[in-house]
């Protein structure tokens, strides 16, 4: 098995595609072959009609420490060309989670750091261990945290987001919780139990519903009001052709 096939441990539990980084020697740190089996993980959990959610974790102590070593020596040795074809895939993961039409979910334990908390913001929802660490250090080598920014700034409020990327520091997940990245924090000693009760609960919705609303939702970033709403309306009319919204609206018609 290649590095690329060990770097992220894909199973499917159910109705639930888990994904675990897996480098725990390294803190999960990202490299291309991470970034590259996230992708290949997320392609193959949205193409199986029985997965109705993602979870992605870390194996170890740790979510994700951000970028390894041996990236950050690429990035300074490496050409514009090489530099710019880098940040590119990481954009790739970043879009590739938003395409995905079933929820993404971060399970954060430990830390959650610089790219690994972009990654963790990047899902749909992030739920997290008391003990978790969230933080965007990257100001501290001198580095722009920038397209994890683009997420930051979806999350928070502008005064959030100034503070964290260029202050440094870490925030713990009830700071994280307050300022609006994580979802919601379950005790350290209960956290994979109820990351399992709070994802199994996505089994009980219509997928086809909840695939067209996070479309909808992503898709009405930076469109006008009456755009929007327009876009509104061809949505509705799609669900409302749907065969769950059918069934469920005959459901609910046989009740009354």
């Amino acid at each position: 098995m290649s590095e690329a096939d060990d770097t992220v441990l894909y199973r499917v539990e159910g109705a639930v595609a888990r994904l675990m980084l897996n480098r725990p020697e390294k803190r999960n740190a990202l490299n291309e072959a991470l970034i590259g089996g996230l992708k290949s993980s997320l392609r193959k959990a949205s193409d199986d009609t029985a997965v109705r959610v993602v979870v992605i974790s870390g194996a170890g102590n740790d979510f994700c420490s951000g970028a390894d070593l041996s990236s950050l020596q690429k990035i300074a040795d490496g050409s514009v060309a090489e530099n710019s074809a880098d940040a590119r895939s990481l954009m790739e993961l970043f879009v590739l989670m938003r395409q995905v039409s079933v929820p993404v979910v971060a399970a954060v334990r430990g830390k959650a750091l610089a790219g690994g908390c972009g990654l963790a913001s990047a899902c749909d929802i992030v739920l997290a261990s008391a003990d978790a660490q969230f933080g965007y250090p990257e100001v501290k080598i001198g580095f722009v945290p920038a397209m994890v920014m683009v997420i930051l700034r979806r999350n928070v409020s502008e005064k959030r987001a100034f503070e964290l990327i260029t202050r440094g520091e870490q925030i713990s997940a009830a700071e994280a919780k307050q300022f609006g990245l994580v979802n919601q924090v379950f005790p350290d000693e209960d956290f994979e139990s109820a990351v399992t009760g709070y994802v199994n609960g996505f089994e009980k919705m219509s997928k086809s519903a909840v695939a067209l609303t996070k479309t909808l939702l992503y898709q009405m970033d930076g469109m006008s009001f009456g755009d929007a709403l327009q876009t509104g309306v061809d949505v509705n009319v799609i669900a409302r052709m749907t065969e769950d919204c059918q069934e469920g609206i005959a459901r609910f018609l046989k009740k009354t």
